[in-house]
């Protein structure tokens, strides 16, 4: 019988969760199984999920086809009505040993067909941790879960329930295992990173699990954060930002839109000035900090007059990774009853938001030529910047290794030194 394939749509949180998921189904016993990872964050993901699930079917005709993620959380019935199907289980069930150990002692076909419990029950975060997803260089660890906030446009606090927290020891004690097997950097990951800590005693923040992070394992030569939502940064995270180096100088920012009517009918937290606001002092405080943003193209009602604001945020917040996404209407939110815009504009708008952040990046690159950068080797001769920014190298190096290097030009998104 052979080893169960996987297949992960969606987020890096979802990767994680792939990777958990092949300890469990390996401990389990399970095989001759295909298991896919959906994601619900859009329309298009859920058809992508169906059209995968096709495919993957057609390819193992004999395995059992089990799907799970956030979608399968939303919508258990869109999948457990295709043919191609055989179970269907929940984001909570995916992460408990027993469901993979049901699923590999009843491989016959008596498995209950559809395992989706209510996920706003769920109070705690699975108790399964990994030890060195990602790279041999660079390791993920999921220190939150879940959203309490409840944004226009967004499914996935009803795929991933409320915000849960991973207590800050349980999260020091990973890391230290993680710089013991000879990672140099490792990336706090989560649905909401920044309510970090509202659901545990003395509701810490966010700051605080970094300071303390900082703190107790001195060993570990980079720390990174991934998505935050800006508006919630505390003090001690900004005072990391400024006086911590091994905290890396690339924030993600969940920004979404640039105009303040769009983002009040997002139901966003933040306004425009908000966003510039913390960038500028974040980059006051650490002048040679990058930002990534997600940008939604097309929400409804957008008129011309407000897209170019999410434009001209672009260079007022002086962002460099922009992963922009075309709207896409999901059904069950607010946004999706609310006038929308014409799709084929939609794909213009997105377009010119993805160029304007080809032109930033290529800024950004330009800058650095004749710069020395400490570099983390993904590949023997590919690594990163401390900015996230991608280089090339001449000779090879170690997987893992951290070296430096004089930056000697750039092309596009990519530096060579």
């Amino acid at each position: 019988m052979s080893a169960p394939v996987f297949s992960t749509l969606g987020c890096r949180l979802n990767a994680y969760e792939a990777e958990a998921m092949k300890d469990l189904a390996a401990q389990a016993g399970l095989s001759n199984a295909v298991i896919v990872n959906t994601c619900a964050v859009t329309s298009e993901a859920v058809r992508k999920a169906r059209q995968d699930i096709r495919k993957l079917r057609r390819a193992h005709p004999d395995a059992r086809l089990i799907v799970t993620g956030c979608a399968a959380q939303t919508e258990p019935e869109t999948f457990s009505a295709m043919p191609e199907v055989d179970v269907v289980i929940g984001n909570t069930e995916k992460m408990q040993h027993g469901t993979w150990k049901g699923l590999a002692a009843d491989f016959i076909g008596e498995t209950e067909t559809v395992q989706v419990d209510d996920i706003m029950s769920v109070t705690e975060t699975a108790g399964h941790l990994i030890d060195g997803f990602g790279t041999r260089s660079r390791a993920y660890v999921q220190v939150q879960n879940g959203c309490d906030h409840r944004c226009t446009f967004c499914i996935i606090p009803y795929g991933r329930g409320n915000s849960r927290s991973v207590p800050a020891g349980v999260v020091v004690d990973q890391i230290k295992r993680l710089v013991d097997k000879g990672f140099n950097e490792v990336v706090l990951t989560g649905v909401d990173l920044t309510s970090w800590g509202a659901d545990l005693p003395a509701t810490p923040k966010l700051g605080d699990l970094v300071m303390r992070i900082l703190r107790l394992v001195p060993d570990l030569p980079r720390l990174r954060i991934s998505s935050i939502d800006s508006i919630e940064v505390d003090d001690n995270l900004m005072r990391a930002i400024a006086t911590e180096p091994r905290l890396m100088p690339h924030l993600h920012l969940s920004l979404q839109h640039g105009d303040d009517m769009i983002l009040k009918r997002m139901k966003r937290r933040h306004l425009r000035d908000d966003a510039i606001a913390f960038a500028v002092e974040a980059r006051r405080l650490r002048p040679d900090m990058t930002f990534g943003a997600d940008i939604i193209a097309g929400f409804p009602t957008e008129t011309d007059a407000m897209f170019e604001n999410s434009i001209r945020l672009i260079a007022d917040c002086d962002l460099t990774w922009l992963h922009v996404f075309p709207y896409s209407a999901r059904q069950g939110t607010p946004a999706a009853r609310m006038p929308a815009v014409d799709g084929s504009l939609i794909r213009e708008r997105a377009a010119r938001l993805r160029a304007a952040g080809d032109a930033q990046v290529a800024r950004h690159t330009a800058r650095q030529i004749g710069k020395r950068h400490r570099i983390l080797m993904e590949t023997p001769t590919m690594g990163r910047t401390e900015q996230f920014a991608e280089v090339h190298l001449d000779h090879p190096h170690p997987e893992g290794s951290i070296t430096e290097h004089m930056i000697r030009s750039a092309s596009g998104n990519r530096l060579f030194a």
